[in-house]
């Protein structure tokens, strides 16, 4: 499911369900928060590179698999208090507590809870045929991945919230434009590698240090947005225009929404 491998100073982590379009199932995510852990304890390491097995980065979440067992949803929800990082969430900001820079590889499809583990990473590298999205909203549902804490430090407001709730896939010169992604590359593991091999001659200390004080920097309101974003789904996983967004996805263009709620 996620494949870790150590090479010299650098940790390579690897979504590995290439038949899938490697798209997350509840394993996946419990391995993920494992991994973030088992690196943050290792000194040796010097930086990350998140990648995808094969064609793809990651499709999502694997909506099918999840719901097989719906209290995985409970699991992927739940925190004890509103302001905490759920499982979910620990996924993308986990990346973002670690001391060492944390890059992104990224091919194919980069979807919904895949972009927004990608938007964990410090870099991502895209290569030019790649296409991006956060979907969830075409599932009647919102990012609720801590991407939100993210995203007010790379994009505009208004970009933000038109990239969240069109659901469509942009290019990787569109993600560019937008400020979503670092690099283009033809061949983004390779410049990852000589981005890592300029950051090698620095200390890891002074890497650290920079990593910190530009998070202080560009430091949104965490807590709320977190407790925001996990009560906003768990209101929208009970939402009765919910369901009807999911036919809308399977193809039932006949669906009508019922008015709104307040929120």
């Amino acid at each position: 499911m996620i494949n870790f491998e150590k090479q010299q100073s650098i940790a390579f982590v690897t979504l590995s369900r290439k038949d899938k379009q490697n798209a997350l199932n509840f394993v996946m995510f419990k391995q993920l928060t494992t991994i973030i852990k088992q690196i943050k304890k290792d000194a040796s390491i010097r930086a990350v590179i998140i990648q995808g097995e094969g064609e793809h980065f990651c499709a999502g979440l694997d909506v099918t698999a999840v719901m097989k067992n719906p209290i995985n949803i409970i699991k992927l929800l739940f925190k004890w208090l509103p302001g905490n990082c759920n499982l979910a969430q620990q996924v993308v900001l986990g990346w973002q507590s670690l001391s060492v820079p944390v890059f992104a590889v990224i091919q194919g499809n980069c979807f919904g809870g895949g972009l927004q583990i990608a938007l964990g990473a410090d870099y991502r590298i895209v290569h030019p045929d790649a296409k991006l999205a956060i979907m969830e909203a075409r599932w009647g549902l919102c990012p609720d991945m801590g991407a939100n804490v993210i995203l007010p430090s790379l994009i505009k407001r208004d970009d933000a919230m038109w990239l969240a709730s069109h659901a469509e896939p942009i290019s990787a010169d569109k993600a560019l434009q937008l400020g979503l992604i670092t690099q283009v590359s033809d061949d983004p593991k390779q410049h990852c590698l000589a981005m890592i091999d300029t950051l090698l001659a620095r200390s890891p200390d002074t890497l650290a240090a920079i990593k910190r004080v530009t998070q202080q920097s560009f430091n949104s309101p965490r807590r709320q947005i977190l407790a925001k974003e996990t009560i906003s789904q768990i209101r929208l996983l009970v939402n009765s225009n919910t369901k009807k967004a999911i036919a809308r996805a399977k193809g039932a263009d006949n669906i009508e929404y019922q008015n709104s709620k307040r929120w």
